[in-house]
C-alpha cells in the first residue's frame, strides 16, 4: 500500500487558526486588552489628559523579586517570537529568510535602522506633545521602575522584547501568513499598520493615529527590502532611548510630560 506524502504547504483554515493562535499569545491579546482599557479611559470621569499610563512599572516592593518578576515577564513574552520562528523555519538556508533574516548585510542593516530612528522618533515625540495638548495622549511613563543598580539592563531588556515581539510578529511572520493567503502588498500593510495601532490605543487615539503612520511606513518598507533587521534596531533604538531617557527628561521638564517633578 503506497502512503500519500503529506503536503508541505498549510491549508487556508489552517493557517488562519494558525494565525489566531499566534496573536492570541501576544499583541492581540494585547489590542483587546487596550480597546477595553481605552473604554474605560474614556468613561472615567477623569479627563484623558489628566490619566496616566505606565510602560514598566515594578512589580514588587521587595528588590530581588521586583527583577525576579521583570525578568520572567520579558522572557515569557518572547514565546510567539520563539513559535514564529518554530513556524516558520526553513531546511535551508537561510532558515530564517520568510522572516527577513538572512544574516546578510547586517551592518549596513543596522545603519539603515539608525536612520530610521531619525524618521520616526522625531516626528513622533512632537506627535505626542501635540497630542498631549489637545487631550489625545495619556500621560505615558516609559520607566515606572524603581531605581535599583538593575533598572537600565531590565529597560534595555524591555526595548529589546518590544523590538523583537513587534516586529517579528508584525512584520515577519504575518506578512509571510497573509501572502501564503494571497492577500494583496498594500490590505498586508494596512492591516498590520490597524493591529500595531490597535494595542497602542490604551495610551489613547492620538497613539493609534502614530502607530498607524508608523506601521504603515514600516510595512511598506519592509515590503520593498524583505529584511527584517533595521526595523528590530530602529524599535529597539526607540525604546530604549524612552525607556532610559524619560526619568532625566521627566525630571528635567515636568510639566512638559505632565507627570509631576
Amino acid at each position: 500500500m503506497t502512503v500519500a506524502a503529506p503536503s508541505s504547504a498549510p491549508s487556508r483554515h489552517r493557517l488562519w487558526w494558525e494565525i489566531a493562535i499566534v496573536l492570541a499569545l501576544g499583541l492581540g491579546q494585547s489590542a483587546v486588552y487596550a480597546i477595553v482599557q481605552l473604554a474605560y479611559r474614556l468613561t472615567d470621569e477623569t479627563p484623558l489628559a489628566d490619566q496616566t499610563a505606565t510602560l514598566n512599572p515594578s512589580r514588587s516592593d521587595r528588590e530581588v523579586f521586583d527583577l525576579v518578576y521583570q525578568v520572567l515577564s520579558i522572557g515569557f513574552s518572547l514565546v510567539p517570537v520563539l513559535l514564529v520562528c518554530f513556524l516558520l523555519w526553513q531546511r535551508s538556508r537561510p532558515h530564517l529568510g520568510r522572516l527577513g533574516l538572512d544574516g546578510e548585510r547586517a551592518w549596513a542593516d543596522a545603519g539603515r535602522g539608525a536612520l530610521l530612528v531619525i524618521a520616526i522618533g522625531v516626528p513622533g515625540l512632537g506627535l505626542y506633545l501635540a497630542g498631549r495638548a489637545l487631550g489625545w495622549f495619556v500621560a505615558v511613563n516609559p520607566a515606572g521602575i524603581d531605581a535599583h543598580w538593575w533598572t537600565v539592563p531590565v529597560l534595555l531588556l524591555a526595548a529589546a522584547r518590544a523590538s523583537l515581539q513587534e516586529e517579528f510578529v508584525v512584520l515577519g511572520y504575518l506578512f509571510a501568513r497573509l501572502r501564503d493567503l494571497g492577500w494583496r502588498p498594500w490590505a498586508i500593510i494596512l492591516a498590520t499598520s490597524v493591529l500595531r495601532a490597535s494595542y497602542h490605543l490604551y495610551q489613547g487615539p492620538g497613539a493609534f493615529v502614530g502607530n498607524l503612520a508608523m506601521g504603515l511606513l514600516f510595512g511598506w518598507l519592509f515590503h520593498r527590502s524583505g529584511r527584517l533587521l533595521p526595523f528590530l534596531v530602529a524599535h529597539f533604538l526607540i525604546d530604549a532611548t524612552v525607556f532610559v531617557g524619560y526619568p532625566w527628561a521627566a525630571a528635567t521638564w515636568p510639566d512638559l510630560f505632565g507627570l509631576p517633578g
